[in-house]
């Protein structure tokens, strides 16, 4: 069932256009007439040294950023494939001929504005967040619990972490229990005021940090006693474990309960 989601997924225009361009300048290359169309015929059906450099680089970087990304789906990789393919052929196409690299370039940008990465449409009771207003919000209610994502907006493994996050948002949120995002990519005083390394090499997205009585008592991932980020990776069951939803949701459903026992018995005596 999963990898059927994964393959409906992956067909989405955004996705399958992603591999396409992603793989554009290898096609370019050994594809019968395409290559004579592009390129001198004595460079078509091979690479130069230099470039298959390029793409063996590319690979020893797809490779390391897979295993960092937190996630262990087929989507999850496939995302982190195309978008450090993508800068490869970004300079392979440039490096061959300037116009050729601004015509992928333009595409690139038309393919993003205009298709849109799919994003998750079920339920979810998710509050988003600008900058440092999350302060403000937990000032005003200081026994609610926050779940809170620190997420950008081009990290592949945020973007998988969304609807899994939206879902558990529909399942678990109460009057006392709630969730939000902050974009650190849009709100870089939000990433240096909760210590959110926001970098395109950061380990730290995305991050979920528990709040209560507004101060941060639990994240994923966490350093360990070297004082390293240890990799966590952001599935469903294993984030229900690590902040022990269960029994935070009971928690907070007993205070609910006791508050509106306390509310009717006001009501009786009065």
């Amino acid at each position: 069932m999963k990898l059927l989601q994964d393959i409906k997924q992956l067909a989405h225009p955004y996705h399958a256009i992603n591999l396409l361009m992603s793989l554009s300048f290898l096609l370019a290359k050994y594809v019968p007439g395409l290559c004579e169309l592009l390129f001198e015929p004595s460079q078509c059906g091979e690479l130069s040294i230099w470039e298959s450099e390029v793409l063996f680089f590319m690979l020893v970087i797809i490779m390391f950023r897979t295993r960092k990304t937190g996630s262990r789906n087929m989507v999850a990789y496939i995302s982190v494939f195309n978008m450090y393919a993508k800068v490869c052929n970004v300079v392979l196409w440039f490096s061959c001929d300037t116009v050729y690299g601004i015509i992928y370039v333009i595409v690139a940008i038309v393919h993003f504005l205009v298709v849109g990465e799919p994003v998750y449409r079920g339920p979810e009771k998710v509050v988003y967040f600008q900058g440092k207003i999350l302060d403000e919000e937990m000032a005003q209610d200081p026994q609610c619990v926050w779940f809170i994502t620190f997420f950008t907006a081009w990290s592949p493994a945020c973007s998988n972490l969304a609807p899994i996050f939206a879902k558990l948002s529909a399942e678990y949120t109460l009057d006392n229990l709630k969730f939000g995002k902050i974009d650190v990519g849009r709100y870089p005083e939000a990433a240096k005021h909760y210590h959110i390394n926001d970098s395109s090499f950061s380990l730290q997205l995305p991050t979920i940090s528990v709040f209560k009585a507004g101060k941060e008592v639990e994240r994923r991932p966490c350093l360990n006693a070297q004082a390293k980020f240890q990799k966590f990776y952001f599935t469903e069951d294993n984030i229900k474990a690590a902040f022990d939803m269960n029994n935070i949701y009971m928690e907070c459903s007993k205070i609910l309960e006791a508050k509106a026992g306390k509310k009717e018995s006001h009501v009786k005596s009065e």
